[in-house]
Parts: structure tokens; sequence; C-alpha cells
């Protein structure tokens, strides 16, 4: 089973992605480190030399390849890759899609320093947060399978949130575990 994570640029998803997988057992795939190896540069470099339809291209390239596969994982997709409807078609057909819901604001205080994110790099990145909110909460919703409401809660708490709402769907996220060497009492 593939699990895919998606959300607003700092809603936590590849923070939750890596607890997740470790939790389940399965690999943890970060769709923007794939994309960053494939172009050898960053994305913030590639946004600013090519263009945001040159890096959706790509981006949607690496979505189709990772979401085909069959092996079991958990992916954690870039904030805008619902934008193109191809994407939402391949994550929400190819495994379950958990949208990390935030509210602009508590994104903001997040990420009011982080200055790794493209889209956030203008005079008001509070803004720009609320527009992108306006813009692709519609998109992420009918992507996603199940929404999390993230607040304000530890990493651990959102990961438990997650199974749990995989376990209510009858998904089977139990990690095997060996059996426990019991000696014989008499």
């Amino acid at each position: 089973m593939q699990v895919s994570l998606i959300g607003l640029p700092g809603s936590g998803k590849s923070t939750v992605g890596r607890q997740l997988a470790r939790r389940l057992g399965v690999a943890f795939i970060d769709s923007d480190q794939v994309i960053e190896q494939r172009l050898g540069c960053s994305i913030r470099l590639f946004f600013d030399r090519e263009g945001e339809d040159a890096f959706r291209d790509i981006e949607e390239a690496v979505l189709d390849e990772l979401t085909a596969g069959t092996a079991p994982a958990v992916l954690s997709t870039g904030g805008g890759a619902v934008l193109r409807p191809t994407n939402r078609l391949h994550l929400h057909a190819r495994g379950k899609v958990i949208y990390l819901h935030a509210a602009p604001e508590d994104i903001f205080r997040r990420l009011r320093h982080d200055t790794t994110r493209p889209l956030l790099q203008v005079a008001d990145p509070q803004q720009r947060l609320r527009s992108l909110y306006a813009q692709r909460d519609p998109l992420y919703r009918e992507t996603a399978h199940y929404v999390i409401e993230i607040g304000r809660p530890s990493v651990a708490t959102l990961v438990n949130m997650v199974v749990m709402q995989l376990e209510l769907a009858g998904l089977p996220v139990a990690v095997p575990v060996a059996p426990v060497a019991r000696s014989a009492v008499r």
C-alpha cells in the first residue's frame, strides 16, 4: 500500500512521512528530493532559472513514476503537487492520500524564517500562504481520501492519527513483529 501526504508547504509532510514510514516499516520517499536529484540543483534554483511551468512538468513526470510503483511506501509530495489534474488523479487512484490540513496562519508561524521555499520568498509571505490555501485547499480535499487536522500536536501524535485513520478504513497497517523467545519455566 502506498500512502501519499499532501498539504501546504510547511504542513509537516516530510517530517510526518519519515516517522509514518518508520512506524509502518516501509520506504519513505520525498518527491522534492527525487526531483532535486534529477535536476542536479535545488528546486529554488531551478524555479528561478526555468520558471514554475518547467518545474511542474518535471514534478508531474516524477509523481507519475513514483505513484506507479507497487512497493509499499510513504510518499511526501511538494505543496503544489495537486495543481495538475494528472497528479491528483494518479495520487488518488494509486494509493491512499492523507491531507495534512493547517490554517495559513499556523503554517506562517512555522515558516516565517524559512528561506528555502521559492513560493514564499515574497514581500508578504503570510498573504501568499492565504492565497495558496484559497487556491489549493479545494484541490487537496478533492485528492485526499482522509483529512487530518494538524493543529499543534506532536509528530508522534500526528503519525498515530494517520495510522488510526488507515486502520479505521480497514487497511493493513500492522508491522509484523518477530516472536519473542520465551524460556520454559518449570
